[in-house]
Parts: C-alpha cells; structure tokens; sequence
C-alpha cells in the first residue's frame, strides 16, 4: 500500500516517477528521463507535463481494481460488493456490508488523492517561474487548482478528517501534519474553484482538449460542492449557468440532455453534448502487463470488466453479444431491481441476465451475492476492447465524473425542491425518457437521482448527505455515527500524527 509520505519522497527523489507514464487521454505525451525538481518546469512544455501528470489520478473514478465507482456502489443500497467469492477484494466486500476496518480499508483510496494534490502543490509552487505565455499559465493554473479541489473533495467526503496540504513539504515536515476540520478543507475547495473559474475556457476544441476542466465544469464542481457543504444558495446561481435558462434546452456552453439516454453508454460516444466531466480511457495504449494494471500507465477502463457476467455464454443467437469474461462485480440488489423494473431507464441500467437463463438463451456462472441484475451502463463490449494485450485490462469507455442530469436534480434540491424552476428541472430528466411531470419534492428528487444515476457511484455518498443512510442502509451493517465516513487506511497512521476516525480501530 502507498503512503502519503512515500510517494511525496519518491517525487522529490526522481521527477521522472511523478510523471511515469502520465495520462495520454487529451495529448500524445510521453515524457522521459530524470529531471532536477529545482530545474524542471523552466518553459511551457515541461509545465505542461505537470499538469497532465495532475490530470493522471482523474483514473481512479474508473480505472483499476480500486476505482471509485465499483467501491462506491458497493456500500450502497444498490449493488452488492459481488466478485468470485466473498474474499475477492477485502475492502470493497467491507464496505459493502460495512464491517471494513483500517487494514481491509484499500490505502490507494488515500494515497492516490493525496499523490495528485502533491502533485498540483509542486506545479503550483513552480510554475510561477515558468517562461510561457500569462494567460496559457493562468489556465494551467486553473485546471491545476481544480484538480486538487476534486481529490480534496473525494478525500473529505470519503474520510471527513484529513490533512490539508497546501504546498510541498519536506521529508521531516510531513511526518508532523495534523488533520484538520472538514470545514477547513470545504473552505479550501471553495476557494480553490472559485479562484479557477475565470481563468478556464468557456468551451474546449473536441477531442483534442477532451477530458480538460472548462468554465462550466468547474461551475459545476463548485455547486456540488456547495450542496455538500450545506450552502444551497450559493449552488443556485452556478448551477443555473451550467444548466441553461430553460432545462431541457442547450445552455449558454452547448450543452444539452442527450435525446435517448441510451446513448450515454454507447463507448464510442465520447464527450458528448450531456457529459460535463468525464474521466478518459483507451483501448490502445495498455497492453496488458498484469505488474502495470491500476498504475500511471493503466488507460484503460476496469469497471466494464468488474461487472461483467462471469463465463457468458451465448445459446441464443437473440442474446447479447457481451465479453465472456467478467468478473460479476456490483450485482444490483433485488431492492433496486424492483424499484426500477417499470422505468424507463431499465433496459439501459440493468443487464437482466436471470430472464435471459430462464429463456435458455444464455448462461453464466454465479458469483458471490448474484442475483442475475448487472450494471448495464458498463457493460463490456467485445467491440470496446482491444485486441492486442490482456483483453479483460483494455476497455475504453469512458466515465462520468459530473453530467447535466446530475446538475439539474442538484440545481432543483438547491432552490429547496420547490418552485417552478425546480419543477422544469425535474420535468426535463423525466421527459428525456418519456415519463410525465411529477409533482417536485425532495422525495420525488431522491427517487430521480436513484433512476437516472444508477451504478455511477453517486447513491452512497447521497444518502449520506441526506441523512437517510443509516435508516437505508440498516440492514447492510451502517452504524450511525461511524459508517458515515471511511476509516483512515492503517499504513496513513503509522509514524505520523494522524488520529483514526471514531468507531474504528
């Protein structure tokens, strides 16, 4: 397991382990050899290195086995952990039934967030001094903070009492860092959003800039944040610019809901019109070294794989063609089956893999906690993979940290789930896939998150902001007051002065 200061060190040490294999989602860069931290970042090329190697750990949403959204899904009440058994992935089989401690807890989930902010810290300590163009630099700037607000909100929200790095610290020094409040990081995030915005694009050239944080991205963000933070009011007016005058009309930027929501898992659909942030991946730059996979040089998508059906085998020609090999990770719940069943959005979310054995057209092998229901969005296409390299490590569709959908029910809780405002946000999600207008509430909001945004990692963390998770989550092992948060992985506490958070040991 990575340690904060570990990775902190080996950066110091070497320039070229920070940026190994840095993330080619919207430029071809490879850069090489060992550079001097104090002589490194002298010109625009080198400042950009950095910031694609800030951009790297916006894969651990979807890449690797310790991604955000399998994990994610798992401790809600949506999906079991699944897998091949009860032992495949301590940590994501702890939080699923929440009996995860400090040593079951996967240490990437802190490690990683921390190593894109040292990362960021270091970027914008030295770029200061970087000869480049101001406003080029006040941009790198910009997505540089941006991303470290993102990692700190991840971090906050999945451990609550976290340290807050602002700079590069020394070898000594962060032996001696303390947590701090969650207000503080909050604050901290806000901050550095808000600082952000103007200095971000309105829009970005596609593909080419694909993946990068724009104006309204980080608008978006900050909403988010906001909501999360309890300062509605502060969330409305951004989230009414990233969601256009009227919902369901493009807004000031270009964006629009997706006419059939289908389309949002199509793997070739890439930086669409709905999508606002999204995590990039590729199929043709990871070969399949098994020593590389959930690394720096891992492009890949790992979710498609985890919920894939395991050993799918097709009887039927009507069947679906889906890669055999899957790892039957985030089997929806019976719960949840029945809660979506007569929607819309059904055939799009849930691969219903239990009528099709009933109609002999398919068969699979059982994993651990089946119940025949897998997350149809990540589905994996033999059409998605490559064919050179380990086929299971080589998908490429991408994910969504944030999308239009998401603003809208956020922006319509923000306005206090009431008024007509609210009532067209809602109206537009709901009318995209052909269901009538619902009276708005905050219940009728809830419900609407849980359709649209199933098996994308959003429902634990929303339970918990609402207060529901301990009353929802009963029956699944939530202990009020403590599995609200994450426990701080083992390896974060030894020799530091970190404190464990309550109920844990």
């Amino acid at each position: 397991m990575k340690k904060i200061h570990l990775i902190y060190l080996s950066c110091l040490a070497a320039i070229a382990l920070l940026f190994a294999g840095c993330k080619k989602s919207f430029v071809e860069i490879n850069p090489e050899g060992v550079f001097a931290g104090d002589t490194y970042y002298k010109d625009e090329a080198q400042a950009f290195t950095g910031l694609v190697a800030v951009y790297d750990i916006m894969r651990k949403n979807s890449g690797g086995f310790e991604n955000i959204i399998t994990f994610m899904n798992a401790g809600s009440d949506d999906n079991y952990a699944g897998g091949g058994g009860p032992t495949d992935g301590a940590g994501i089989h702890g939080f699923s039934d929440h009996t995860i401690n400090a040593e079951t807890m996967p240490g990437s989930y802190w490690g990683d967030h921390y190593q894109g902010i040292f990362r960021a810290n270091v970027l914008l300590q030295k770029i200061v001094n970087t000869q480049m163009d101001e406003s080029l630099k006040a941009r790198f700037v910009a997505e540089t903070k941006s991303l470290r607000a993102i990692y700190y909100f991840n971090l906050v929200r999945l451990f609550k009492n976290i340290p807050l790095i602002l700079e590069p610290v020394s070898a000594t020094e962060i032996y001696q860092i303390k947590q701090t409040s969650s207000d503080s990081v909050y604050a901290q995030i806000e901050k550095d959003l808000t600082e952000a915005i103007p200095d971000l694009p309105s829009t970005l050239s596609i593909p080419t800039e694909g993946g990068r944080i724009s104006k309204v991205a980080a608008e978006a963000m900050l909403g988010k944040v906001y909501i999360y933070d309890n300062k509605p009011q502060l969330a409305v007016p951004l989230l009414a610019d990233v969601n256009g005058t009227t919902p369901g009309q493009p807004n000031a930027y270009g964006n629009a809901l997706l006419p059939n929501f289908k389309d949002l898992w199509v793997f070739t659909n890439k930086f669409n019109s709905e999508s606002i942030l999204e995590v990039t991946h590729s199929n043709q730059v990871f070969l399949g070294d098994w020593g590389l996979w959930g690394s720096s040089q891992d492009e890949s998508n790992t979710v498609d794989q985890m919920v894939g059906p395991r050993s799918y085998t097709i009887l039927k020609s009507s069947a679906p063609n889906i890669y055999p090999g899957g790892w039957s990770f985030n089997p929806f719940t019976q719960n949840f089956y029945d809660f979506i069943k007569n929607d819309p959005r059904f055939s799009a979310t849930v691969f219903d893999a239990k009528a099709l054995e009933k109609d002999s057209a398919i068969t699979y092998v059982k994993g651990d906690q089946n119940t025949g229901y897998f997350v149809k969005k990540f589905l994996p296409l033999p059409s998605d993979k490559a064919t050179v390299g380990s086929a299971e490590l080589n998908f490429q569709q991408d994910s969504y940290v944030i999308r239009l959908a998401d603003t809208y029910l956020l922006e319509a809780e923000a306005l206090g789930s009431t008024g007509a405002r609210a009532q067209a946000l809602l109206d537009a999600v709901r009318a995209r896939v052909g269901l009538t207008s619902v009276p708005v509430s905050l219940n009728a909001i809830k419900k609407e998150r849980r359709l649209e945004l199933a098996g994308e990692g959003h429902r634990f963390f929303d339970l918990v902001r609402w207060g529901d998770a301990a009353t929802v989550l009963a029956d699944r092992g939530f202990t009020a007051g403590k599995s609200e948060i994450l426990p701080i992985p083992a390896s974060e506490l030894k020799g530091t002065l970190l404190v464990q958070n309550p109920g844990y040991k």
